[in-house]
């Protein structure tokens, strides 16, 4: 032992994680602070150079937007047809995943990775098909942007103001092979965007005076940046528990997010995500019911359902435990010593003054009996 690293042998699983992952196709991922920084065009001009030297290259789904220079980039390259969709007698085009199987090329362009698919379709999202094609053993290279990416829509909502409803689970992000970000300044892309290179030119005063204001553009380039960031330090971690490396452990943290039904409570899972994938946390879901399930509204429901799918989107264990409404503290403190919480995530209370005088504050009783766990009190704004 050096350095005080220490070599650990894989367990059975872990072998055979290792020999299933080798057969499926790798996925690379371009990404960009903001529509125009130019993905799609450096995608398909490295692909061009992989097909000159011999590689099976296709084009599964390509959108040029309309843009000429990344149109010219598509050359000789071959196109996949696309699967024609018939919806509400409209005549739709998506990305056909068996005919690129069939084809079974090297590697296969698949641009617009956030995209929904027509309703219909066999998978609801173009980062699902391609999870289809990878594990055909095809390689993949698709394109998106940060403001698709799950963990960051409330971030995208303060500081753009657009409600982005097409997103990407942050684990596509972090099990692709490969991710390269394609940067330009703010004031390079304002500048494309005056010369009519990425929208029509009655469209591009609109587009400076709304999303792409400098403003704007600078924070979502440090957001792409700093994501990026983060992405490679996870990255050298799993590759060093790849290599059988241990580091000296410290504390191990375990992050409970609180949420009910208030509109700030997907913002609080998105929050507690962040903040655990940067500490290498455990992360945990609770809600508290406080009325019987049956007397639950068909509304409550679907929230508490979709509540379920962020959490098993962010890896994080999903606990749903009944309470009385008196009894929420005390339950909230057993539940971090039965888990051994480390740092908790609430909003703001709901309780008047008054309340709080006659019933007692919750994040006093949780403070007072846990004086060893962090609590953050995240703002509804």
């Amino acid at each position: 032992m050096q350095n005080g690293k220490k070599y650990k042998r894989l367990t059975p699983e872990e072998i055979l994680v290792k020999i299933e992952k080798m057969k499926k196709g790798r996925l690379k991922i371009y990404i960009g602070a903001a529509p125009g920084v130019g993905k799609t065009f450096q995608m398909l001009r490295d692909a061009y150079d992989l097909k000159e030297k011999g590689i099976d290259v296709v084009i599964g789904l390509i959108e040029t937007h309309g843009r000429k220079a990344t149109a010219a980039e598509i050359k000789d390259l071959e196109m996949i047809p696309q699967k024609n969709m018939n919806y509400k007698g409209r005549e739709l085009q998506e990305l056909d995943v068996g005919a690129i199987i069939k084809r079974n090329p090297d590697l296969v362009i698949v641009d617009e990775l956030a995209h929904t698919n027509v309703p219909g379709s066999k998978n609801k999202k173009r980062y699902q098909d391609i999870q289809e094609i990878l594990d055909a053993g095809i390689h993949v290279w698709t394109a998106m942007n940060i403001q698709h990416l799950e963990s960051v829509r409330d971030i995208i909502k303060q500081v753009t103001g657009v409600k982005v409803n097409e997103r990407v689970p942050d684990v596509v992000l972090s099990e692709a092979d490969e991710v390269e970000i394609i940067d330009v300044t703010p004031e390079t892309l304002r500048e494309r965007i005056k010369d009519g290179k990425i929208y029509s030119k009655e469209k591009v005063q609109q587009a400076l005076n709304h999303f792409f204001r400098r403003g704007n553009l600078v924070a979502l380039r440090e957001l792409a940046l700093r994501e990026i960031a983060d992405d490679i330090d996870e990255r050298l971690e799993k590759e060093r528990s790849d290599d059988g490396i241990e580091e000296p452990s410290g504390v191990h943290e375990k992050i409970l997010v609180c949420i009910k039904y208030r509109p700030n409570a997907e913002k609080l899972i998105r929050r507690g995500w962040r903040m655990a994938r940067r500490l290498n946390a455990e992360l945990f879901i609770l809600h508290l019911l406080t009325k019987p399930a049956d007397k639950m509204s068909l509304q409550e429901q679907k929230t508490l359902h979709e509540w379920e799918q962020l959490a098993k989107q962010f890896q994080a264990e999903f606990l749903l435990k009944h309470s009385p409404v008196r009894k929420v503290a005390n339950e909230i403190v057993e539940i971090c010593r039965q888990y051994k919480i480390t740092q908790i995530i609430m909003g703001m209370s709901a309780r008047t003054r008054w309340e709080e005088i006659f019933k007692g504050s919750i994040i006093h009783v949780i403070m007072r009996k846990l004086p060893y766990v962090d609590v953050y009190i995240v703002s509804d704004r």
